[in-house]
């Protein structure tokens, strides 16, 4: 049987690629090589720009009504096609399908945000402001931009960020993680198939010489970007040195205090979910839980349960978590068990004897649990990017906001409590971008934006919302003053948006 390979998507149609350059893609729950994935040279990222340079001033220059109509279509047909997409993600991430399904449906919360982006592109007007002197603001697209996506959401964190660059009227590249390629190309046929014209939706796939391309690419106005820290950091900095403005989401150490007084049947339960959904691969994901006072040893128990009665397997089975992403990721996430092991942690549960339900030799760890852990363990300092819970006691609230504040990280955080003044005090002190009270993963909904603090963003803008759409927009005031008046002839007919 002959592997598929997998290219590029520009103007329109399928670009094979030219380099001689591949990858393998897998499928994480058997290991097995599904796909070979053609890499970009440099003549392939600037084939691609042109392609959304070409397209850039017809989109632009498209109504607003006629955009949000190909928007609207989109949506129709993500919505009636969306079990497809969740599959392909499934198959090349590992994730199980229902939490699949639920990034689809994460992401498609954008796509209905920009359905109604018409609000926030209308500007406003001062009449008058001189005499007869008539001053008027507007927002208009900034070029062709590009989105560097990661492995874990191929399709979420993607739809974060191109259905309103699209529908401010850009024109846009994908570069998808060459892990995980297949929905971003599936997501440009659909693009098409909504009406969306060539060249306005691309897809590059590669490695960082694509990366690299379209960071330095003098056509490209605007990156955005969502990984680890130290790739957001040379994102920004590249980017922004070769005058683009840059959104690049970082990584996190994402915490979950549990005061005395929280509900510990719910603490556990959540600590579980945010612990190991997604096998721990979420920028969101709880890492490690603050017990404060003498609770920990009863929520450590609760929490103990639930995970070894996790089941573990391939996602498209039965299953509550699947395999990591690669091999290299499974491997990693070991070599942090055996550190923790090694400096002392305790390890309650142990996800290297987990026997997945799966076929093949696929790149499982279980749920692992540990306990006692101490501020100076790499499996507190690092961010694992995999099912490892660690919890670390401590003996006030004070303490516990003190070691949060004191992370180099500031993506997430959330707090389980009763105490309306302790969850009160909290969200004002914390210094996260993101809080939960009593919600162990707080995502924002699509009309409000996501993004941390600290070494968990660069740039000044955070993804979708409001700030999503200034970061796809500039703003530009005009002053204008008409001696004469002017008269526009006679049209008894109804007024239309074309």
């Amino acid at each position: 049987m002959t592997t598929p390979t997998l290219n590029h998507w520009s103007g329109g149609a399928e670009l094979p690629g030219r380099a001689g350059r591949y990858s393998e893609v897998t499928d994480p729950a058997t290991g097995a090589v599904t796909a070979r994935l053609a890499l970009a040279e440099q003549s392939e990222v600037d084939a691609v720009v042109a392609a959304a340079t070409a397209a850039f001033p017809a989109w632009r220059d498209t109504s607003l009504a006629r955009r949000t109509q190909v928007l609207f279509r989109f949506r129709e047909l993500l919505n009636a096609r969306k079990d497809e997409l969740a599959a392909l993600i499934t198959a090349e991430h590992g994730k199980v399908l229902s939490d699949a399904a639920g990034e689809v449906t994460r992401g498609q919360e954008v796509v209905e945000f920009a359905c109604g982006i018409l609000h926030l592109l209308k500007g406003s007007a001062s009449v008058n402001a001189s005499t007869k002197v008539d001053v008027t603001s507007v927002r208009q697209p900034v070029g062709p931009v590009a989105i560097i996506g990661p492995f874990n959401f191929p399709a979420m964190v993607p739809m974060w960020f191109f259905p309103i660059a699209i529908a401010a009227g850009n024109t846009v590249v994908l570069k998808p993680s060459e892990k995980v390629p297949s929905a971003a190309l599936w997501l440009a046929r659909l693009w098409q198939e909504a009406g969306l014209p060539d060249g306005v939706f691309n897809v590059l796939n590669g490695d960082k010489v694509a990366v690299d391309g379209l960071l330095t690419h003098p056509d490209i106005k605007a990156v955005s970007f969502v990984g680890s820290t130290p790739i957001a950091r040379y994102v920004y900095e590249t980017g922004t040195a070769h005058g683009k403005r840059v959104q690049a989401l970082g990584g996190a150490k994402n915490h979950m205090v549990v005061l005395p007084d929280a509900d510990l049947d719910l603490a556990a339960d959540q600590a579980v979910n945010a612990g190991y959904g997604s096998a721990g691969e979420r920028c969101m994901a709880i890492s490690a839980l603050v017990a404060v006072g003498d609770i920990a040893d009863e929520l450590v128990a609760r929490i103990a349960d639930r995970t070894r009665a996790l089941r573990t397997g391939d996602g498209r089975r039965d299953c509550d978590m699947g395999p990591l992403v690669t091999a290299a990721a499974r491997d990693r996430v070991t070599g942090y068990i055996e550190a923790g092991q090694a400096a002392g942690a305790e390890l309650v549960v142990d996800g290297r004897e987990t026997k997945p339900d799966a076929d093949g030799d696929g790149f499982f760890i279980g749920p692992t649990l540990f306990d006692h852990v101490t501020t100076d363990m790499s499996i507190y300092t690092d961010e694992i990017f995999g099912p490892v819970l660690s919890v670390v006691r401590v003996d006030t609230y004070d303490e516990a906001i003190a070691l949060i504040n004191a992370n180099p990280y500031g993506n997430g955080t959330a707090i389980f409590t009763n105490d309306g003044g302790a969850a009160r005090r909290f969200a004002d002190e914390i210094e996260v971008g993101m809080v939960g009270i009593n919600v162990p993963v707080p995502v924002p909904v699509a009309y409000h934006s996501f993004g941390g603090w600290k070494n968990s963003l660069f740039g000044d803008t955070h993804a979708h919302g409001v700030e999503g759409v200034h970061f796809f927009t500039r703003g530009k005031v005009i002053t204008t003053r008409w001696l004469d008046p002017s008269h526009g002839g006679i049209n008894l007919g109804f007024p239309q948006n074309t």
